[in-house]
């Protein structure tokens, strides 16, 4: 906390509202977009590797929060203020980071791809500064940070060489995006009937089992969406750069569309229960690893013709 309140007598209005836009490089929607325009645009084996990493991540990251239960800084000493923009998106307990997490995963995973030094010293600076967003706007300790950097490190490292290679593995991948699926079922079964001490904070548990459902829906939509594409589409990610930008542009307006259509019908249908969130994030990651892939063929047709 000392570290907290030395960066509290730091703050000034800009320097929040830089800190503020740059903790959004660890967020949601830069993990969505980067692994989207990578599958999509530049190497598919690369979009898998972010999208396992990033699974992998969000559950360690999830399990670790339930287990250790650690409260946030200001619950911690109530005398400690935060910069109140980030209190929103400042859900669950504290430890570990999920923003640092997912900076690693994205960033991270760029740098251990990547052979040139410029990307690598870009992507760990970008890291770093969210790793101290974190900290400046009192949301996480240094501990939370630096466990999340050397866990999302880890994690980095151990499924490179899963995808390193020039070819692809599919019966391998096939093993691993099912024997992701199976951990998030256990995770929610674990959820559901675990009897929890009953210090247990009500508001905490409740955003630890929306994630739980999220992620349980995604990495089914992945084991769906993989073997759909790799059989019936194959697709190519090579196009003219006008058409890489008319692939991204459309895609990603599609997933938000589906992220403001679905999320209100979802929780209508299932009366607000945590399976609307599985079910929306199944159909998202199933639109972006076979859904919008599908149309690629008749937008090849379009910049052949041009």
């Amino acid at each position: 906390m000392e570290v907290l309140r030395f960066l509290e007598g730091l703050r000034t209005p800009f320097l929040d509202h830089l800190m503020s836009a740059v903790t959004e490089l660890g967020g949601e929607t830069i993990f969505l977009l980067v692994a989207a325009a990578v599958y999509w645009c530049y190497d598919k084996r690369f979009g898998y590797y972010i999208m396992t990493v990033g699974f992998a991540g969000t559950f360690c990251n999830q399990f670790l929060k339930l287990v250790c239960r650690v409260p946030r800084p200001w619950i911690r000493d109530p005398g400690f203020s935060i910069v109140e923009n980030a209190r929103e998106a400042a859900t669950g307990y504290s430890f570990p980071s999920g923003h640092t997490q997912n900076a690693v995963t994205v960033f991270g995973s760029a740098a251990r791809w990547s052979r040139r030094r410029i990307v690598r010293g870009a992507a760990v600076a970008v890291i770093l500064l969210v790793a101290f967003s974190r900290m400046y706007l009192g949301v996480h300790t240094p501990a939370d940070v630096l466990f999340s950097l050397v866990l999302g490190t880890a994690l980095t490292c151990a499924f490179y060489p899963l995808f390193s290679h020039a070819g692809e593995h599919p019966r391998g991948w096939t093993f691993l995006f099912g024997g992701m699926l199976a951990v998030s079922v256990l995770y929610l079964l674990f959820l559901e009937f675990f009897s929890f001490s009953p210090g247990l904070d009500a508001e905490n548990f409740s955003s630890a089992k929306e994630n739980a459902y999220a992620l349980a829906g995604a990495v089914a939509g992945l084991n769906i969406g993989y073997p759909l594409e790799r059989r019936f589409l194959a697709f190519e990610t090579r196009a003219p750069w006008w058409g890489q930008g008319l692939k991204l542009l459309l895609g990603i307006a599609g997933i938000a569309l589906l992220k403001a259509l679905l999320h209100p019908l979802f929780s209508a249908a299932f009366a607000g229960h945590c399976f609307a969130e599985a079910a929306q994030y199944f159909l998202i990651v199933l639109f972006a690893v076979a859904g919008w892939p599908a149309v690629f063929p008749l937008l090849q047709k379009l910049w052949k013709r041009v």
